[in-house]
């Protein structure tokens, strides 16, 4: 049977007021069709759903009921399974299409395949100030500012969920494109114009979440470069190149390592480019510091403890470190200064590759690499028997010793800059200039607190500088008197080495307290050593912790 239009529009029937037939074509011809139209119980259903379903010899056809003064209209219409489906399930179908039509929060605009309007729901006239039709016919951007209807009907893909300003105010929008026997043939613009304010409030926060998250992004991206590879540490002197070079070499092996250095020198950054450059590196590297461990803690948090096994403890127990460490590596901190009993316990873990969690009744296996760090002299430490020998073997089987900063004074300024571009960036400001007394300055100091010392300094002089420059005045501001006094002459007497470093330290603890007025933070960061071993130190000197 001959179609009026080969995509949609099937067959018409015309019935006038009586329910008699007066006009039909195509598949309106249909004795069936035309019997329908002609019953009256079937029209009156037809009239209150407006929208229908009809099957005719394996065909299910879209029936809509169109009713006008002096009778009604039937059209059938061909549509694709999903909308039949709709249809013929929802007995309100033609009520939603018409809510979706008119509803006033929710406006709808249509082009054509030309991108030009051929449909714009009232809401959204009223909201441009057009009259009723004004805008049908024109190019869709002439009409919407910002809208991207006609790159959606261009390019063919949906745009769902964006927001779009128009008139000053940002709206949620979803752009679909039309396809008709698989070419575009329009696209349908949608806009929630439902409680502005909402919607206003929810476009302020979605801005703030994407600027919070690039915000995270860029921290994220700038701590990554600090803490992989060798970028972290910062000079060209040939101290740092020899360190580096060693790093690379020592990487790859699964040999235990012991990085010596002094307080402040940059252990840690050594222990983390070990990791980053071994096979391990997508492991976890699990890093503690015995030094800020209670003596009655370091066991627990190195090996774990089973649940309920003291006071306080986790319900459900806890994994010590080298269990957390599996498949990584771990980085032990101030080994120097882990009590004897642990000690004994370390180097069975070191030596069996089994863990045993306090309270527990098990082994367990655990498979990681060891990096040790220490800022003390391990070998004086076993000679005065409160470092053991044989896991002093085992622990460093390789050293690498970081150098001081007072040995490589050539990268002061590298390291300046580095220090700069970080304290900038954390506090949004820009990057002041530094003169070149200034670094003269730094670069004649004894640094006894090496590059973290020199951070510090850095850190200070950016908030007392002057018109974007460092001075020299700058680095002189807040910091009390003059920080490099003079250091006592302090005959051997026949002492070892040792005990003229010890007593050189206790000459530094005693006069930075006395110049800080006791401020053990400050005194602490200032000697480039941390709060417990400053503890530490004023213990074995007899000074008031």
């Amino acid at each position: 049977m001959a179609s009026m239009d080969g995509h949609g529009l099937q067959g018409i029937v015309v019935t006038d007021a009586e329910g008699r037939v007066a006009f039909s074509a195509a598949l309106g011809r249909d004795p069936r069709v035309r019997s329908l139209a002609s019953d009256a119980a079937w029209m009156t259903d037809a009239r209150r759903q407006r929208l229908s379903t009809l099957t005719l010899d394996r065909q299910t056809y879209v029936v809509v009921t169109v009713p006008f003064e002096g009778g009604d209209a039937v059209l059938l219409h061909r549509a694709p399974a999903p909308v039949l489906d709709f249809v013929g399930s929802v007995d309100i179908a033609f009520d939603i299409i018409s809510h979706m039509i008119t509803d006033p929060f929710d406006a709808m605009t249509v082009i054509d395949a030309d991108a030009r309007l051929v449909y714009i729901s009232a809401i959204h006239e009223k909201f441009f100030g057009l009259k009723p039709g004004e805008g049908n016919g024109q190019p869709v951007e002439r009409v919407i500012e910002n809208t991207r209807l006609n790159q959606v009907v261009k390019h063919g893909k949906p745009e769902v969920g964006e927001l779009q300003k128009m008139r000053g105010f940002e709206r949620i929008v979803s752009r679909v494109p039309i396809r008709r026997d698989g070419r575009i043939v329009g696209a349908v613009g949608r806009v929630m114009f439902k409680g502005p304010q909402q919607v206003e409030a929810m476009s302020q926060r979605i801005k703030a979440l994407e600027s919070e998250v690039e915000f995270y992004r860029s921290k994220a991206a700038a701590l990554q470069k600090r803490a992989y590879g060798l970028d972290a540490l910062i000079g060209e002197s040939a101290a740092m190149r020899r360190l580096r070079g060693e790093i690379v070499k020592v990487a790859p092996l699964e040999i235990p390592v012991l990085i010596q250095g002094e307080s402040g020198t940059g252990k840690e950054l050594v222990a983390q480019s070990l990791h980053r450059l071994s096979p391990r590196r997508e492991e976890p590297l699990v890093m503690i510091n015995a030094a800020v461990l209670p003596a009655t803690l370091v066991e627990s948090e190195l090996f774990g403890y089973e649940p309920g096994t003291f006071t306080g403890a986790d319900r459900k127990g806890r994994k010590g470190k080298f269990e957390q460490a599996a498949g990584g590596t771990i980085f032990l901190d101030e080994i120097g200064e882990t009590p004897l009993d642990v000690q004994a316990k370390l180097l069975r873990v070191l030596q069996d590759r089994m863990v045993e969690r306090i309270g527990g009744e098990r082994a367990r296996e655990v498979d990681f690499r060891l990096v040790s760090a220490t800022n003390r002299d391990l070998e004086a430490l076993v000679a005065e028997n409160t470092f053991r020998l044989d896991l002093y073997y085992r622990i460093s089987p390789i050293v690498i010793v970081v150098p001081p900063l007072r040995e490589r004074r050539d990268d002061i300024g590298m390291l300046v800059a580095h220090f700069l571009r970080d304290v900038a960036e954390r506090h949004g400001r820009p990057e002041p200039e530094v003169a070149d007394a200034a670094i003269a300055y730094w670069m004649e100091q004894s640094w006894p607190g090496n590059a973290r010392q020199l951070r510090h300094e850095v850190e200070r002089a950016f908030v007392f500088a002057e018109n974007g420059r460092i001075t020299v005045d700058a680095v002189s501001c807040g910091r009390g008197a003059a920080r490099e006094a003079p250091l006592p002459s302090l005959p051997l007497g026949g002492h070892t080495l040792r005990h003229a470093t010890a007593r050189t330290e206790a000459e530094l603890v005693r006069e930075a307290m006395v110049r800080l007025k006791g401020n053990k933070k400050r005194v602490a960061e200032e000697l480039g050593i941390s709060r417990s071993y400053l503890y530490k130190l004023l213990a074995e000197l007899g000074e008031e912790a």
